[in-house]
């Protein structure tokens, strides 16, 4: 559906141009987008390969087994039906910390191993758990206290600040987490209700 729709807009997009002899305009426009999305790419592939390394570092000395620790009484409120020391704590809360620091693409691995590990705590395979349902709400919220990919694509097109996106971006993603645990918490809570009514 994607294909066609983009491939609708680029075939629509030059018949305008040589109804109205843009053409000229269009290649030139065409050929520095490309340009530009190469020159993107190169950036966001060295603030990739620097933050992944700083991750692996951090692994390695045991600073997101620390972090993890930390952040394992925030767990413990978010998914109460996760038996304390489960693989899907550490799990989640890389997720999160990869989130926090702008980096959706390295949070990816830690989120799926984080959903494989909550889906062996899932009596009914195939219907995602509520714990499951939260974490991938949080996820998407994510909380971004270094939003990494906006600074490099700010830097990338020429802004005059780059980091000016860091407030207003901690201030909207605490907005949407907050938003987030709420409708969660509200949500397990008609949960357990109807669980403990229904029961025989």
């Amino acid at each position: 559906m994607l294909n066609f729709l983009w491939g609708a807009m680029i075939v629509t997009g030059v018949i305008w141009g040589a109804l109205h002899g843009t053409l000229g305009a269009i290649t030139e426009n065409v050929l520095s987008g490309a340009r530009d999305a190469v020159n993107l790419c190169i950036t966001m592939l060295g603030i990739l390969s620097f933050w992944t390394g700083i991750l692996k570092i951090g692994e390695n000395a045991g600073l997101l087994d620390q972090l993890s620790r930390a952040l394992r009484p925030v767990i413990r409120f978010l998914f109460p039906t996760v038996p304390k020391g489960h693989p899907a704590e550490q799990a989640i809360s890389v997720n999160f910390i990869a989130n926090m620091l702008g980096l959706g693409w390295a949070a990816t691995p830690a989120g799926l191993k984080a959903m494989e590990s909550l889906n062996t705590l899932n009596d009914k395979k195939g219907t995602a758990t509520n714990a499951m349902c939260t974490f991938l709400i949080l996820n998407m919220s994510s909380l971004q206290l270094i939003p990494i990919n906006m600074i490099a694509y700010r830097s990338q097109y020429g802004s005059a600040n780059p980091a000016a996106i860091v407030g207003p971006g901690i201030i909207a993603t605490m907005a949407s987490t907050l938003a987030a645990v709420v409708f969660c918490r509200i949500v397990d809570g008609k949960a357990s209700h109807l669980q403990s009514i229904t029961k025989p």
